[in-house]
């Protein structure tokens, strides 16, 4: 199992869950019950309501960014940041055992 700790925006008392290798960030949180992530397209990449910012220490372990991601990052809610993602686009590996993510205040 992968650990995961979610921040929410203003926190720094994080809520840590556990995911599964090849699951996505974003079915991790919602099997969690992650208030954090709305997730309404599913995963699919058409909205931007999974978006998390990955704490600096967890970003050389991030798949690498698609065009698509990257395009769809334009239309979150909250503010992009540098360490802005998608969170249906992490794929979780053993690597990313501890990872840290943030919350955006919203995802709408």
């Amino acid at each position: 199992m992968i650990h995961i700790t979610f921040f929410e925006h203003g926190n720094t008392q994080g809520q840590t869950i556990q995911g599964k290798v090849g699951q996505s960030l974003m079915q991790a949180a919602s099997a969690a019950d992650i208030e954090g992530i709305a997730a309404d397209c599913g995963g699919t990449l058409t909205c931007a309501t999974c978006h998390v910012m990955v704490r600096p220490a967890w970003q050389d372990k991030m798949p690498a960014l698609s065009d698509d991601e990257d395009g769809m990052l334009d239309f979150a809610a909250a503010s992009r940041q540098p360490n802005s993602r998608l969170s249906c686009q992490i794929k979780l590996t053993e690597a990313m055992d501890g990872l840290e993510v943030d919350l955006p205040e919203s995802q709408y």
